[in-house]
């Protein structure tokens, strides 16, 4: 038990927590113009004005929630419950309801000792009231029922996004392991070539000059090394699965997507533009997206006919564009937003590319992927 408190008082807060944005700004605006109202046209409200000018200081804490929420905490529930020792009554105003936006900002961005010393501040200020009939035991009941909620909403949304972040970190390290994989298959291939010169070039040797000799040498040496280093660093990647032994796919086999299937809609592939020089790793990742694309096409586009598949080539990039007359249901919006998108967005931007992927024009789906020719 000891262990896991000790764990949780050292857990970092989010690291990706926002600013303040315009909408803050809006909060703080609306809560101020809540206040000034309820003060004013509220009656038989005791202390009207002291309690509005209390509000009113404590509001922008709402600016400073999420970057820091400890100290949001502490001056807001400070100041609520100290100002009622001036007046000997609890200040009475509604509006105070944004205290529960700071309850859910500290266990959504605070760090675990900052979410633990602020909780410690919210039961202090409600025993505080308590005791000193500032409030009876049904609000305070109330009170802690309600911040409770709010805190373990903000809890629940934080873990969550944390699995789906992690999740979302697996996919990508996937698909780095995959273009790993494909970069290795080329690069060995070359290699391998070059071995095989450097051999043949060392056979006729005895007739040439003893300099191609040592040169011949050095590159047969050198690239033996790097094979060898190549292996070695994928066998890493590979582990608990066999090696691929096919040969890695690439532009020349996006033709294969549209072989005739049993079920499902057809597929069209064109190309346009000089692809000849275009180099292995940029082939393969057009290949690995449109294969993607074409996969989720095939489950998920409703009623579907036709798939098209276009890549058009120029002097700087190439672009691939897949479509389907399938129908836009929120299913396909949900899925095309999940992890399949995430991974194709890594592959492109891993060769310097990018990739999206949304709603046609008219019907269906369309994904739309450049990558630099270099």
């Amino acid at each position: 038990m000891l262990a896991r408190l000790r764990s949780f008082w050292d857990e970092p807060g989010p690291a990706d927590a926002p600013r303040r944005v315009w909408r803050d700004w809006v909060l703080v605006g609306g809560f101020a113009l809540v206040v000034v109202l309820e003060v004013m046209l509220r009656p038989g409200l005791p202390y009207r004005w002291y309690a509005g000018i209390v509000a009113l200081l404590v509001i922008p804490t709402l600016l400073i929630r999420r970057t820091r929420p400890l100290l949001a905490v502490g001056l807001a529930f400070g100041a609520c419950g100290l100002a009622p020792l001036a007046t000997g009554l609890d200040l009475g105003l509604n509006a105070f309801v944004f205290v529960l936006f700071l309850g859910y900002a500290l266990s959504r961005w605070g760090s675990g000792r900052q979410t633990i010393l602020g909780a410690g501040i919210i039961v202090a200020k409600l025993a505080f009231s308590l005791l000193l009939g500032h409030s009876g035991p049904n609000d305070t009941i109330g009170g802690v029922g309600v911040l409770f909620a709010v805190t373990a909403l903000g809890a629940a949304v934080r873990y969550r996004v944390r699995a789906r972040n992690r999740e979302f970190d697996q996919v990508k390290l996937l698909e780095r392991e995959r273009l790993a994989r494909d970069l290795h298959d080329t690069v060995a291939h070359h290699v391998s070539a070059m071995i095989i010169r450097a051999q043949a070039g060392l056979a006729t040797a005895p007739f040439n000059p003893d300099a191609a000799t040592d040169a011949l040498r050095l590159i047969e040496s050198e690239a033996t090394r790097a094979l060898a280093e190549m292996r070695g660093i994928v066998r890493v990647l590979r582990t608990d699965e066999p090696a691929e032994l096919a040969p890695t796919p690439g532009l020349s086999d996006l033709h294969n997507l549209a072989a005739p299937h049993r079920v499902g809609p057809s597929v069209d592939v064109d190309i346009r533009g000089d692809v000849a020089d275009l180099p292995a790793p940029i082939g393969t990742a057009l290949f690995r997206l449109a294969q993607e694309s074409v996969t989720n096409a095939r489950r998920h586009a409703r009623n579907a006919t036709r798939i098209e598949v276009r890549v058009v080539a120029d002097d700087a990039a190439v672009r691939l564009r897949v479509t389907d007359d399938g129908e836009t249901a929120p299913a396909r919006t949900s899925h095309a937003g999940g992890f399949g998108l995430v991974g194709m967005r890594e592959r492109a931007g891993l060769v310097g590319g990018t990739c999206e992927a949304g709603p046609g024009p008219i019907r269906g789906w369309t994904v739309t992927a450049v990558l630099p020719r270099a």
